[in-house]
């Protein structure tokens, strides 16, 4: 457990300077090119001070000259660092616009104007920045999303949310999906024990989304990745 709180503490000091280096340069450039790297930088840090490796299958069945919709399982919190780390895309999270609350770290992601947040109390507040996340596809950036909606408390797959399927059909852009393996068993939700491991990202095939036909392409696509999802996923 004291090796544990060593690396919590390790991961949130390291995160941190990686917030200062955000913030030091988004003034500079805005392109979010120099944005993801230091995240990068830190998905690096924080994994390996944490003693998690990562491993990547299914790398050939994406072309990454052209942009993606990454559409995952969500197990912890480990997942965001393995994807940026694991995955040679210049990917943009959507996340909970709460993080802005983050002394430091909130205020780069809110400033960087790279990633997308997300409010999902407020109705009209999430269609706009589904809206963003929309035109930043459409601009050709790639997107990660969790299809599950927040972590599973149990390391099962959960129900997949509508609201990714929606975006990927709007945008006429792939969807690959991606299950990640291994991440439950190094921090599960609501626990603060870290236990060194791997964690494998497994990249199917990307699936072109259906004609926009309302509510009915979005579940086919839904129902299609999930398949895709399942069968790869473990936990």
């Amino acid at each position: 457990m004291i090796v544990s709180v060593l690396r919590l503490i390790f991961a949130a000091l390291y995160s941190l300077f990686a917030a200062i280096l955000e913030l030091l340069i988004v003034p500079i450039n805005k392109s979010g090119r120099p944005f993801h790297a230091i995240a990068r930088l830190h998905a690096r840090g924080v994994l390996a001070g944490c003693g998690v490796h990562v491993k990547v299958v299914g790398l050939e069945n994406v072309d990454f000259s052209r942009n993606h919709i990454y559409v995952a399982s969500h197990a912890s919190l480990f997942d965001i660092p393995a994807v940026i780390h694991g995955i040679p895309d210049q990917i943009r999270i959507v996340y909970k616009k709460e993080l802005h609350t983050i002394p430091i770290w909130g205020w780069a992601m809110k400033l960087g104007h790279t990633y997308i947040p997300i409010d999902r109390s407020r109705g009209p507040e999430a269609v706009h920045g589904l809206e963003k996340a929309v035109e930043k596809i459409r601009k050709g950036d790639s997107v990660l999303l969790f299809a599950e909606g927040s972590r599973t408390p149990d390391g099962t797959l959960q129900p997949f949310k509508r609201g990714p399927f929606n975006l990927a059909v709007r945008a006429g852009v792939p969807v690959v999906p991606l299950a990640i393996n291994g991440s439950y068993r190094i921090l599960p939700k609501h626990s603060f024990r870290i236990r060194p491991g791997t964690i494998t990202l497994v990249l199917g095939k990307p699936i072109q989304p259906p004609s926009p036909n309302g509510k009915e392409s979005e579940l086919e696509l839904r129902d299609n990745v999930r398949k895709i999802i399942q069968q790869y996923y473990q936990q």
